[in-house]
């Protein structure tokens, strides 16, 4: 399980960071569940793994944070095996109802943001986005969303989709460079975050230019997540480079094809960050 956990990690197969750490806990939990011949080798085994989870993405936050706190459950002493791997799947237990009611509680915040009859605009895969949007709507609300196709993956694609499956939710699917042609329309940007450390919001490529052209266009940008995607200092966002036939299936012949998977955008150009706290 791990080894399949790390991945579709790796090659994004898990879009939400949220949903990311909750697959990499259970799947670090699986290892209770081998023999081992000493604790010292299920200790071992336990770190070693973490790590290979938390390379697969060093860009998670969450993922990160998650993992570093299920294998410190393991500092204390313990008389066997069996107590060690109980204490892991405690925290396990902990760290995904932690996430899992981060998610929820932002999404309850994220949705009382959205009046009946608002124009939204988002940007790639956010489940918490989409479940803010989902709530509002339960509530009574109408609104009318644009989504980007985020390319090169098109996971706005994946997102269109899920809101079209959404009760008094309209829809429209747009490419990435149509977002300045749409923003005057919108009352609001709503987009997720991999996280934000000191004055930078790390997000899937695209959020820089989409949030200055918001501003340019004076429509507030929101942005949606777990508080603990929030983080002040102890992190390094690492971006990642992927594979050029994302971009482009052909070969490249005398150029070179960028493809990197986040960009960063300045926290001034952001009007206000829902979390699990409320709104900020």
């Amino acid at each position: 399980m791990i080894d399949e956990t790390v991945e579709e990690i790796r090659e994004m197969q898990s879009h939400s960071s949220s949903v990311v750490a909750v697959k990499a806990a259970h799947a670090l939990a699986s290892l209770t569940e081998r023999e081992f011949r000493s604790l010292e080798d299920f200790v071992r085994d336990v770190e070693r793994n973490a790590s290979a989870l938390r390379q697969a993405n060093p860009s998670h936050a969450s993922l990160q944070n998650t993992q570093r706190e299920i294998v410190a459950a393991l500092d204390d002493d313990f008389d066997d095996i069996d107590a060690a791997k109980a204490r892991v799947r405690v925290a396990v237990r902990r760290v995904i109802e932690r996430v899992e009611m981060a998610k929820r509680r932002a999404a309850e915040y994220g949705a009382m943001a959205l009046e009946d009859g608002m124009t939204v605009l988002t940007h790639d895969y956010s489940s918490t986005v989409l479940e803010a949007i989902e709530l509002a709507c339960r509530d009574g609300a109408e609104l009318t969303v644009y989504v980007t196709e985020a390319r090169p993956r098109y996971l706005g694609r994946k997102s269109a989709r899920t809101l079209a499956a959404v009760d008094r939710v309209e829809p429209h699917l747009i490419v990435d460079g149509a977002s300045g042609h749409y923003l005057p329309e919108c009352d609001r940007v709503l987009v997720g975050m991999d996280c934000i450390v000191d004055d930078t919001l790390y997000n899937r490529v695209g959020t820089f230019p989409l949030a200055a052209t918001a501003a340019e266009c004076d429509v507030p940008v929101t942005v949606i997540g777990s508080g603990a995607k929030v983080i002040d200092e102890g992190f390094v966002f690492e971006n990642e480079f992927r594979t050029s036939s994302e971009v482009m299936r052909e070969p490249a012949e005398g150029f070179w094809i960028d493809n990197p998977a986040y960009d960063a955008t300045p926290v001034r150009l952001i009007d206000s960050v829902i979390t699990d706290e409320g709104m900020g």
